[in-house]
């Protein structure tokens, strides 16, 4: 494996927030992400900003290809947009025929007033001017932009941490691959010179077989060989490393290749019938579940 560089993955863990004065109060941005699988965008604004939605999640998708951002903007201690209150009286007169029908009908007592009516949300009701002050969506836009930005820098910090455990991880299976590497061959030879012990044990002085032995001593050696999967194995490890330096998202190729890598020492473990060979197996098995764990907050 090669010496540690610069590492280019995020984690999809982050926080951002930014304020600014506005209308004898001020404007704060809150941008917060975790992990998720896809890139999700879920954004929570005063009714008098909902106009900038999508400008605002476009500008958030931008920076950030997973997790699940959550964006908050607050106007604390400044006015929003003007509130109206209107009157429907049509639906007021039909209310009050409907409720002194019903009274007649069931013969009830008392009155039907105004405190009655004005329970019934249909005939009052609060509406909200929307915010057309430009200067107030700029700098709400401006504040977002600086968020997300703050919110980047934290993704990569901890993108830097997990990259460097990472390679760590990839560094100890790497070892343990070698290990098996060289253990493989020997493992061959073993079984060759166990099994020539019992049958010279079984035989006596009756001349030995070699042919034979030979023969079946090719047929297990085929069955263990490990070659075809300690390449690959190599040859993902490889991978894994070129990955954490890419500048795109790289959660998801990691995932991939880990999921490859497993299979490759499942199978190792499987045919080589080797308790110490099977002991570096248990090693990887570790690291890769390890490294599987960190995987899941790359972006």
């Amino acid at each position: 494996m090669g010496g540690e560089a610069t590492a280019m993955i995020r984690s999809m863990t982050g926080y951002g927030r930014r304020e600014a004065n506005w209308a004898g109060g001020s404007v704060a941005v809150e941008v917060r992400s975790v992990n998720h699988r896809f890139c999700e965008v879920v954004t929570r604004l005063p009714k008098s900003l909902s106009s900038l939605e999508d400008d605002l999640k476009r500008t958030i998708q931008r920076r950030c290809a997973r997790g699940r951002i959550e964006l908050a903007v607050s106007l604390i201690g400044a006015k929003e947009g003007e509130k109206t209150l209107s009157l429907d009286r049509s639906v007021a007169r039909q209310y009050y025929r409907h409720l002194r029908d019903l009274q007649r009908e069931l013969r009830l007592g008392g009155t039907i007033d105004v405190a009655h009516l004005a329970g019934f949300r249909e005939i009052v009701s609060v509406t909200e001017r929307p915010v057309t002050d430009r200067r107030l969506k700029h700098i709400v836009r401006r504040l977002v932009v600086g968020a997300v930005a703050d919110l980047d820098a934290m993704r990569r910090r901890e993108g830097t941490a997990l990259a460097r455990d990472v390679r760590h991880r990839l560094q100890v299976i790497q070892h343990e691959v070698n290990a098996i590497d060289i253990r493989a061959p020997l493992v061959v030879r073993e079984y060759f010179d166990r099994m020539k012990a019992r049958v010279e044990k079984l035989v006596g002085a009756a001349p030995l077989d070699l042919g034979r032995l030979n023969q079946e001593l090719a047929q297990y050696a085929d069955r263990c060989d490990l070659t075809e999967e300690l390449t690959r194995l190599g040859s993902h490890l490889a991978h894994c490393e070129a990955t954490l330096k890419e500048r795109e998202s790289v959660g998801k190729t990691l995932d991939f290749l880990l999921q490859e890598m497993g299979r490759e020492v499942n199978t190792i473990g499987a045919k080589a019938n080797d308790a110490e060979i099977v002991r570096h197996v248990v090693l990887v098995k570790g690291e890769l579940e390890k490294i599987r764990e960190q995987a899941q907050n790359i972006e």
